[in-house]
């Protein structure tokens, strides 16, 4: 036995720094270096959801991630609620000039009689003057945030079809003149009838046809 004592203000063996050894690294476990294996990364956020219906609008399901469609019925009673909004004041300020009527016998019998058949020089201003301020109020509500006062009242709005946004100016003003020129100018029964089919019979979006020449959808408002 040793009785070797450690020099006065020597530190022992055991406490110097400079003389342990480094300690190993712990062994290998589930094929990692240094220990086991690191938990899995985080998914990615979800893509922008523009629905707000925690869906991503690219899933197989062509209607994932949207919100309920808009009902024919609300639709279609939202559009009648618009052309009152309009047809009254604009036929109350024709009235100084004759009103948007058949002067002539010809056979028209109002206001919508009036725009949509441009039989005389009288009717056709007119036809043009509604056609105008239609389109107008069409195009800056839907471009505004989706909602005319009919949809706004009836909860509904209107998306772009691919991500949900609001219409931009383009579409917006595509959706409403392929909307009221034809119902305006020239067919507006025929028109009307293939709007309201399409709205109960389309699938997988019930699109009017300004719908599919916008790409748009009319989905019911959050």
């Amino acid at each position: 036995m040793s009785n070797d004592q450690p020099t006065p203000g020597q530190p022992p063996e055991d406490d110097d720094p400079f003389l342990k050894k480094p300690q190993e690294p712990p062994p290998p476990s589930d094929g990692q270096p240094y220990g086991s294996a690191p938990p899995p990364p985080p998914p990615p956020p979800p893509p922008n959801d523009p629905y707000g219906s925690g869906g991503g609008f690219g899933a197989p399901d062509p209607l994932a991630g949207m919100p309920p469609l808009g009902e024919p019925g609300k639709r279609i009673l939202a559009r009648l609620i618009d052309f009152l909004i309009i047809s009254i004041p604009l036929y109350l300020i024709s009235l100084p000039w004759g009103g948007a009527v058949d002067v002539n016998g010809d056979g028209d019998d109002g206001f919508g009689d009036a725009v949509a058949g441009g039989y005389s020089g009288h009717q056709l201003l007119w036809s043009i003057i509604g056609l105008v301020v239609y389109v107008a109020y069409d195009t800056y509500f839907t471009h505004k945030d989706g909602r005319t006062l009919g949809k706004r009242l009836l909860k509904l709005r209107v998306a772009m079809l691919n991500d949900g946004r609001v219409p931009d100016t383009g579409a917006a003003l595509m959706r409403a003149v392929v909307l009221w020129a034809p119902a305006l100018l020239c067919c507006p029964c025929l028109w009307w009838l293939i709007n309201i089919v399409l709205m109960f019979t389309d699938k997988p979006y019930r699109q009017g046809l300004q719908d599919k020449a916008a790409k748009t959808v009319v989905v019911v408002a959050r």
